[in-house]
């Protein structure tokens, strides 16, 4: 019964004082929302998964952030907009998260800022592309990729120099397929003599011939494939079937021919296509992107790509972010993420200005587009065909 005084009086001491038992040793939680499962690209989230797992390991191995263990809390979207906002209330709610990185698919992170903007917890898209994501110019919005007005600058100054007249969009009905394919029409009303076929499809549908023989018949000097996950690979695939690959060059709206599985898929296909990229083993990367590029390989016997890079990114970024805030509330990693500037992987500072329109709270990496020269070619060594970075 001594022994039991004892405890209560400590506990009653502590509590007391304001000190909870237990409470310094509880983790911080990020969250994080990727695409895992059909109808969304799963290999996408499963590479900016890959990259947020290694960087939380590496932000413990350095002693955490404030005293305190960083754990991921992961939610899968399937790609559609309903199952990310449900994800997206379970980790604020439940988890209590302090963060939520992620987003693949644009339609995705267009829903969940709606819901995030009324509960406060900030949202950072590492690889949805489309402008209503960061052009509300909500508080808790914040992007580190590519957005639509850059990605189409790039392939316009592609088809510049080709000389190319006639072009084809085959693109899907989302937020993503929807709006590249109005931002090239209307970057296109600046340059006289080209033409732009645009065709949409339903990202559900699984034979894409009648669009694509609508394409073929338009004779194009080059088809721009804005698909996302298998769609991507159905274009592919049935435009060969009718002729129209590789007679006509196709550009990839993303990187996915940078992942391993691409060669797997289109060893017959593949050489001559042209993609958009963020990154190039032939960029620089910062120390702490050396330090996670050397510990990706030891685990996964491969180099990272775009999206286990970005992914790693948006960790360090937000670690940082909570200890120059010195906090983890919500308000106070917004006002130090709008006011600060982070190292990130590549050798360029990130910061996110609240600037005008779509470059709100944006960094946007350099985009490329390379081109595969040889059949099973690795990406690494694909021809840099242009360099694009936002003025």
């Amino acid at each position: 019964m001594r022994g039991q005084g004892y405890l209560l009086a400590a506990a009653l001491a502590l509590a007391s004082s304001g000190v909870v038992a237990g409470a310094a040793a509880q983790d911080i939680g990020i969250g994080m929302i990727v695409p895992l499962s059909a109808p969304g690209d799963a290999t996408g989230g499963q590479l900016i998964r890959r990259g947020a797992e290694i960087g939380i390991d590496m932000m413990n191995a350095q002693g955490g952030v404030l005293g305190k263990k960083l754990k991921l809390f992961v939610q899968d979207s399937q790609g559609k907009p309903e199952a990310g906002v449900a994800g997206y209330r379970r980790l604020v709610s439940e988890d209590k998260v302090v963060a939520v990185p992620g987003f693949f698919h644009s339609s995705v992170a267009i829903a969940v800022n709606e819901v995030a903007k009324e509960m406060g917890v900030p949202t950072m898209s590492v690889q949805a592309s489309a402008s209503e994501i960061t052009s509300k110019h909500y508080d808790i919005a914040f992007r580190t990729h590519a957005v639509d007005p850059v990605r189409v600058s790039t392939w316009m100054e592609f088809i510049k120099q080709k000389g190319f007249k006639r072009v084809s969009l085959i693109a899907e009905t989302t937020d993503y397929g929807i709006g590249l394919a109005d931002e090239t029409l209307a970057q296109a009303k600046t340059m006289p003599g080209v033409e732009i076929q645009k065709v949409m499809f339903d990202r559900t549908s699984t034979d894409l011939t009648p669009q694509l023989l609508q394409v073929k018949a338009f004779k194009p000097d080059l088809v721009i494939n804005i698909g996302v996950g298998q769609p991507l690979d159905l274009i592919m695939d049935q435009a060969t079937t009718i002729g129209l690959l590789p007679n006509t060059p196709m550009l990839i709206s993303y990187d996915a021919p940078t992942r391993p599985q691409f060669w797997q898929l289109h060893e017959k296909n593949g050489n001559g296509i042209y993609f958009i990229a963020y990154y190039s083993p032939k960029s620089k990367l910062s120390d702490i992107g050396e330090q996670f590029a050397k510990a990706y390989k030891e685990k996964y016997k491969e180099d990272p790509v775009y999206g286990a890079l970005n992914g790693f990114g948006s960790i360090a970024i937000l670690t940082q972010a909570m200890k120059t805030a010195n906090s983890t509330d919500p308000k106070a990693l917004i006002k130090t993420l709008e006011t600060g500037t982070y190292k990130s992987w590549p050798d360029a500072p990130v910061t996110f200005p609240r600037a005008d329109g779509v470059y709100w709270h944006n960094w946007v990496p350099p985009v490329l587009i390379l081109h595969y020269t040889a059949a099973k070619q690795d990406w690494k060594a694909a021809e840099i065909v242009v360099t694009y970075s936002k003025k």
